[in-house]
């Protein structure tokens, strides 16, 4: 009987991770291109409306008028930051929009698994995201740009309520070990996922977005007949609106002070990771002019870093040094890879940052098993809504702090300075705050009183 049970967590746990794999690679086509997007609607709008504005080419490379072109032998480099600084509001205010929506509705999506299970919650959130991407390929203008994000936000729920799944099926002995899988998942998504969309990007910029759809419907279709379910009936809770309010659901962590002190650390590093994710590719296409390949390489790359570290360094790391030990040791990591990216001069030593940087990654699925084992079977759904719902928090703040204000401001001409890594150098100081209070919250709640 026990192998039997044995089996079913293992295949249970295999079925998950290629749901995640599908719903990242997805996601991680449109990191490329969705700046780019951007740029192209703005150039189609002003060049509409204003006779002196920004015009687009056929191919959708911005530029300004061609006669102010000729007359100053190319772009001036002014105009350029201002283009840029311009989509860098733009987009920043798009990642704000999705994360207000998953702030929103993360707490209601765990709520509702934890009352009617895992299953019918991830397959809902997989064809919303399937419709979400259809309608930002299609997208004639900033607006529906606007409620594909948001619509995104909603559905993006697949996340929270995996965690959750695989909590189910975890035991004391597989958790950190699982997670770390999942880890393994997002990386093996984004390494191919930006660098196919890359390539797809080149080819046509809305590409990218159709074949993120057909993945995420794909992915519906394999869950609707394979994913089987990972909460039993008597498991279940009964949904109470308290858990459903994205405020009000985060009185529940008041019941585990060391998850609460945890949930602190985790919003900071979401702040400073967030931050990282939107404004890298106007950053790097600023600083080093790299077009949609270069990107899709360079996040392909993070990805088989994750591959190696969340898939072979997790459990080793987490056995030798202790769940507590590991998390403090990666988030110093990522602190000294946030500064590498913010005082990186040449585009080449880009790569090797994310390289020297990549353990980094060991703190999240060793923050997830301390969480997961402190909470109770039925709380799970619920608990990870409240995690998901306090990171969204910050993903609302991210893309507005990091795009809209940093980046845009210091590229622009009414910085005192010109410091394009302001956005890197913020969010290093972020991640060392993470290190503090996640030391602070250690020893208030010794392992021997809190496990």
């Amino acid at each position: 009987m026990t192998n039997a049970n044995g089996n079913r967590r293992q295949a249970a746990i295999a079925f998950i991770l290629v749901t995640l794999f599908i719903d990242i690679l997805g996601i991680g086509v449109v990191v490329p291109v969705l700046p780019e997007l951007v740029k192209e609607l703005l150039a189609t709008a002003s060049s509409a409306t204003d006779p002196d504005g920004i015009q687009i080419d056929p191919d959708g490379i911005l530029m300004a008028e061609t006669a102010e072109i000729e007359a100053a032998g190319g772009v001036d480099e002014s105009v350029e930051s201002e283009i840029v600084a311009r989509a860098g509001r733009y987009v920043g205010v798009i990642g704000a929009s999705y994360a207000l929506m998953q702030f929103l509705f993360a707490p209601i999506v765990g709520a509702l698994s934890d009352r009617f299970g895992r299953r019918p919650i991830i397959l809902i959130s997989l064809f919303g995201l399937g419709v979400d991407f259809v309608i930002q390929g299609l997208a004639p203008n900033i607006w529906w740009l606007f409620a594909g994000r948001l619509l995104a936000g909603v559905m993006g729920a697949s996340f929270t309520t995996a965690n959750a799944y695989i909590a189910d099926v975890s035991t004391d002995e597989t958790r950190a070990r699982n997670f770390g899988f999942v880890g393994m998942m997002f990386g093996l998504g984004f390494t191919i996922g930006p660098a196919l969309g890359g390539l797809l990007g080149m080819i046509h910029l809305r590409l990218p977005f159709f074949v993120a759809a057909g993945l995420a419907l794909l992915n519906w279709l394999y869950g609707f007949f394979v994913l089987p379910e990972s909460l039993s009936q008597e498991k279940r809770s009964p949904l109470r609106l308290g858990n459903a309010n994205p405020l009000g659901s985060l009185i529940r962590l008041q019941a585990y002070p060391l998850v609460a002190g945890l949930a602190l650390v985790f919003a900071c590093k979401s702040l400073a990771q967030r931050g990282l994710e939107n404004v890298w590719v106007l950053y790097t296409d600023y600083r080093y002019g790299w077009d949609t390949w270069t990107n899709g390489l360079t996040l392909g790359l993070v990805g088989i870093c994750a591959i190696v570290v969340q898939g072979g360094m997790v459990r080793p790391t987490v056995r030798r040094l202790g769940e507590r030990r590991t998390v403090i040791l990666g988030i110093t990591i990522a602190t000294l890879g946030f500064l590498g990216y913010g005082l990186a001069s040449q585009g080449w030593m880009i790569p090797w940052i994310i390289i020297m940087s990549a353990m980094g990654g060991v703190s999240n699925p060793a923050i997830q098993s301390l969480v997961t084992s402190t909470v109770s079977e039925s709380e799970q759904g619920t608990i990870q809504g409240v995690l998901t719902s306090m990171t969204s928090l910050t993903n609302i703040i991210a893309p507005l702090l990091f795009n809209t204000l940093l980046f845009s401001y210091f590229i622009s001409g009414e910085s005192p300075i010109h410091l394009p890594g302001a956005p890197f150098l913020v969010g290093a100081v972020l991640l060392f705050a993470s290190v503090m209070i996640a030391i602070r919250v250690f020893r208030r709640f010794p392992s021997e009183h809190v496990r």
